[in-house]
């Protein structure tokens, strides 16, 4: 079962994006870059907002769609460390935070494969991680955020319902097998509170408690 598209098309259509976002989009049609949907970016930018955060992790820059709702969301002093392992998707996401009007210091990108570059960054160091990038490493990235994020900061995971194959036991194809063995992690844990928001492809939001 997936969301009736009918129904996305209309939450994607409420998000109201602009000429930069709209522009992004274009470049990752150019690229073969999938972004987060706009409904998607949306509930990023407002879970983004509610935190409040400075520090902020993101795997998976793509073409800087995800990274300019972030950074639209974030604390105006906060910096985002961006982590893909195509130099040309940074080189574009650059330009289209440029565009967006975000000084160069308030994005750090970093290219390489995610899981060489996590193990690197500072324990409990950052306020929110978002987790996109390579779906079957999505269980290993989920552990790297946990030690990465502060005691009371946020996860968020994206493609959380993998188009809603995740809700059928047939479905066992790697991606789909990667996003379940992390969603029963976090709903496992004794240290950690979560949610499971239906919106374009799934987010799992997840606070490490205190």
């Amino acid at each position: 079962m997936s969301i009736d598209p009918a129904i996305s098309a209309f939450a994607d259509d409420f998000a109201r994006e602009d000429d930069v976002l709209l522009a992004a989009r274009d470049t990752a049609d150019e690229l073969g870059v999938r972004p987060l949907s706009p409904a998607t970016g949306a509930a990023l930018m407002v879970l983004t907002r509610a935190a409040n955060p400075k520090t902020v992790v993101e795997v998976g820059t793509g073409v800087g769609v995800s990274g300019i709702y972030l950074l639209r969301g974030m604390n105006h002093a906060g910096v985002l460390t961006t982590i893909d392992v195509e130099p040309e998707h940074h080189k574009a996401a650059r330009a289209a935070f440029a565009s967006a009007g975000f000084a160069p210091e308030r994005a750090r990108l970093i290219t390489g494969r995610a899981l060489d570059v996590l193990p690197r960054l500072t324990d409990g160091g950052y306020d929110l991680i978002l987790i996109d990038g390579k779906i079957t490493e999505f269980p290993a990235y989920l552990d790297e955020a946990r030690r990465l994020v502060r005691p009371g900061g946020m996860i968020i995971m994206t493609h959380a319902l993998a188009r809603g194959r995740v809700a059928d036991p047939a479905q066992r194809d790697q991606d789909t097998t990667a996003i379940r063995e992390a969603l029963r992690s976090v709903r496992q844990s004794d240290h950690e509170s979560s949610s499971l928001l239906p919106v374009g492809d799934g987010l799992l939001v997840v606070l490490a408690n205190l």
